[in-house]
């Protein structure tokens, strides 16, 4: 037997990364996600909002496809739905292992602040 063939790849610890991060916020209430995070320089809510843009950011980066605004939506509570739908589109664009293991450490990152 292959000892790598039960280790997850990069879109696996991507995924469960992700998946991490929305258990821990998916039940947030607004003033939850307008409190600060724990370094005290911005809110929850637009540190997650930043992490979701950076991902899109790669996502068009390796499609060769200009960088688009994620649209801030009014409701905080919808950023755990855009989180998984941008890393989901940046799987699908099948980056380099590199550029999700990067995306996994940015999430993972992201968590421990919050």
């Amino acid at each position: 037997m292959n000892p790598t063939a039960t280790e997850p790849g990069p879109a696996a610890e991507l995924d469960r990364a992700v998946d991490l991060l929305v258990r821990q916020v998916g039940h947030w209430q607004p003033p939850r996600w307008a409190a600060l995070t724990v370094d005290g320089n911005v809110s929850r809510a637009d540190l997650v909002h930043k992490l979701v843009q950076e991902l899109a950011n790669l996502a068009a980066d390796v499609e060769g496809q200009p960088r688009r605004t994620v649209p801030r939506l009014d409701n905080d509570l919808a950023l755990p739905d855009q989180l998984r739908v941008v890393a989901a589109d940046l799987v699908a664009t099948e980056p380099a292992p590199e550029a999700l293991t990067w995306a996994a450490a940015e999430v993972t990152a992201t968590r421990t602040v919050l």
